[in-house]
């Protein structure tokens, strides 16, 4: 098979540093349960930065950085580059020198989880899984559902019955086998994990896997490479599990590692998240270490509404690093933001990325941002993904 000259060597826990190597299968850290990561061998790249810039398509052109060793085990769709663009009206409104989002939109099944699932379903190929399961709040599913669909991996994802129509829809459009439970996200996970242990099913789950996390580094690294390898002062994400926000922090130290940043001072990473479910943002507030899950969590943002995220200690490492910061918005809030994200620059977006930039205005009326700031919203999903709750909003 040709080799993607992936420079991965091993698997090593972010919890308690034990090391594994590729052929291992137990996850998450058989030791202790923490999340295994991959690492590596960045002395032996040859590939240059122009290189990088000069090849085309989808979010593997940076193949050396991912964990899939040989071409035919990549399972892609096209996902990855996607647009910056320049909102040059919400400056204005938030007196900063530029506001730009990143349209996660336009990926395949229009979410940034295509990354996850992408490399995720590769990772399964490239073990030779023929089954993977999830529990998710419905983005993630459709995603694992398409992707696995395109590798002809069977799929069996565990949703909520109050996700949306057009997520249950597609997880079975795609062939997946749907389980809907009562109750909201933790019950999903819950199940899931019963059936997990009673079919002993591969899991592609958020961070149960170390493959799902570096496919949403690509986004970071994209960020860096579009922003001329000097990136934005700060970046506001919407955050509900993290890996994102992890995959950006990620990509930020491999590249200075490599020596590729042009400017070595990171980004502000900035956690935005819904008032009815704000364990990091209180944690942030508190200078916390790790965050208290959330007691009876409720907003009409799915995506944001995880209690009891499971990596909030590399997440808030990420902001404390940064010097960023924490926001939590009312419901009402993050649908202004998703509706101004459409009105003043044309960008559909679901609930959780109005979320993040009504944090940008919050933290503008604030104060905390200056005038010569370039701010970087991520739009993690397409508005056709929320439309319900967009109409409502428009009454």
């Amino acid at each position: 098979m040709p080799r993607t000259e992936s420079l991965i060597s091993h698997f090593e826990c972010y919890d308690c540093g034990r090391t594994y190597d590729l052929d291992h299968t137990e996850f998450p850290c058989p030791a202790c349960g923490g999340i295994l990561d991959p690492r590596y061998d960045y002395d032996s790249l040859t590939t240059t930065r122009d290189e990088i810039e000069a090849r085309d398509g989808s979010m593997w052109k940076y193949r050396e950085l991912l964990p899939i060793r040989n071409d035919d085990d990549i399972v892609s769709l096209g996902e990855g580059n996607t647009p910056m663009i320049d909102c040059p009206e919400l400056a204005d409104e938030m007196g900063v020198a530029r506001v730009t989002i990143k349209d996660e939109g336009q990926n395949p099944t229009n979410t940034f989880k295509d990354r996850g699932a992408s490399a995720s379903i590769s990772g399964a190929s490239q073990q030779d899984v023929e089954e993977v399961a999830i529990p998710s709040a419905g983005n993630a599913g459709q995603a694992a559902a398409a992707y696995a669909a395109r590798a002809g991996i069977d799929c069996h994802v565990v949703l909520n019955y109050q996700s949306n129509d057009i997520q249950k829809t597609m997880v079975e459009a795609h062939g997946a086998d749907l389980h809907l439970v009562d109750g909201k996200l933790d019950k999903a996970g819950e199940r899931f994990g019963e059936l997990r242990d009673e079919y002993d099913w591969y899991t592609v789950a958020t961070f149960q896997t170390p493959f799902r996390h570096e496919g949403k580094k690509t986004m970071g690294l994209e960020i860096f490479e579009q922003f001329d390898w000097e990136g934005p002062d700060g970046i506001v994400y919407p955050t509900g599990g993290g890996v994102g926000l992890i995959g950006i922090w990620k990509a930020y130290q491999e590249l200075a590692e490599l020596g590729w940043l042009e400017d070595e001072t990171p980004p502000s990473l900035h956690v935005a998240q819904s008032s009815g479910c704000a364990p990091v943002v209180e944690a942030i507030n508190e200078q916390r270490t790790e965050h208290t899950p959330w007691d009876c969590p409720e907003s009409i943002g799915r995506g944001i509404e995880v209690p009891d995220p499971g990596a909030s200690s590399w997440m808030l490492e990420a902001v404390y690093e940064t010097g960023g910061t924490g926001v939590a918005v009312t419901d009402e809030e993050a649908l202004e933001g998703a509706l101004a994200g459409a009105r003043h620059a044309g960008i559909e977006m679901c609930v959780e990325p109005g979320a993040a930039l009504a944090a940008a205005e919050q933290m503008a009326e604030e104060g905390e941002l200056d005038e010569d700031d370039e701010i970087l919203i991520i739009n993690t999903g397409a508005g056709n993904k929320a439309t319900d709750a967009l109409s409502y909003a428009m009454k």
